[in-house]
């Protein structure tokens, strides 16, 4: 099984922790929220790790059949 990352811009407050954390998977945009880069790839573990650590909870996992595992 393989989780979907979003991340909520609204909720973002740019302490970059995921971009820290996994800097393969996010970094800034122009704005300096944080984003996905279009070829990162995550374990599922490093992905709730990322959803778990991040301050703003902006993080969204979800699983295959689209439910919302965390945030």
């Amino acid at each position: 099984m393989s989780f979907r990352i979003e991340i909520e811009k609204d909720e973002c407050m740019s302490s970059g922790k995921c971009v820290a954390d996994y800097p393969q998977m996010f970094n800034f945009d122009n704005e300096e929220l944080a984003e996905l880069k279009k070829d990162g790839k995550l374990n599922n573990e490093q992905i709730l790790k990322a959803a778990r650590n991040c301050p703003s909870r902006a993080i969204l996992v979800f699983d295959q059949d689209n439910n919302q595992i965390s945030s």
